[in-house]
């Protein structure tokens, strides 16, 4: 799951991207002032940037220069109204790595992140394995003993970051502030209990995802 903020204050186009890029197995925050993306940077690196130029507190162009000065492989993307040419080579020479101007097409937006994250070596697996279990994270597609297994969006997303961390117990916490809080929706423990249950129905109870108790799960390859 490739984990993106996107500073941008117009709550329209920021749900817009936000729900596209999820529904491509994305982790997208959504940051509506520079404070709000320094703060966030601060606690977390994300492995890709989304930025608008102009926001409430400031433009865009100096957060960019304060991100460059501190994370010098972070790639950054200008998403903008702004089309003057001067305003495209100063983006770059603040340390923009693209600059798409709006209005633009999800799919090409999706594509140019794509293309960035392989020129910074963060892409991962198309696709993963454990045991009889595969995901298709190009797809979305899963298999089960060769089978094709159909799965809801926060089935499908447990599975990967499970996936994605075999052989690591991932926290309840975690699952939970990673498959739901990223959408906005509040849900509590019991969400998580019920997902992974209807997840091993569909997957035949495998013996490769662990409960590990009071903490989370883990898959894991069968010796």
């Amino acid at each position: 799951m490739t984990d993106i903020y996107y500073i941008e204050d117009e709550p329209n186009i920021a749900q817009a991207v936000k729900e596209y890029l999820e529904a491509k197995n994305c982790s997208v925050t959504v940051l509506e002032t520079i404070d709000l993306a320094k703060a966030a940077i601060r606690s977390h690196v994300p492995e890709i940037v989304l930025l608008d130029w102009n926001m409430p507190d400031g433009e865009g162009d100096r957060l960019c220069r304060w991100i460059r000065d501190r994370l010098k492989d972070l790639p950054i993307i200008f998403l903008t109204v702004r089309e003057d040419s001067h305003d495209i080579v100063s983006a770059f020479g603040d340390g923009a790595d693209d600059y798409v101007v709006k209005p633009f097409e999800l799919e090409v937006l999706y594509s140019r992140i794509l293309a960035l994250l392989r020129r910074a070596g963060k892409t991962k697996e198309v696709r993963l394995y454990c045991d009889n279990i595969m995901i298709d994270t190009e797809k979305i597609s899963v298999y089960c003993d060769n089978e094709e297994i159909t799965l809801s969006q926060p089935e499908y997303r447990l599975l990967l970051l499970l996936m994605e961390n075999k052989g690591m117990t991932v926290m309840r916490s975690k699952l939970l502030e990673k498959i739901w809080d990223s959408s906005g929706n509040f849900v509590n423990d019991n969400t998580l209990t019920v997902t992974m249950k209807r997840l091993r129905e569909k997957l035949h109870n495998p013996a490769c995802i662990k409960t590990i108790r009071s903490f989370g799960y883990r898959m894991e390859d069968r010796v």
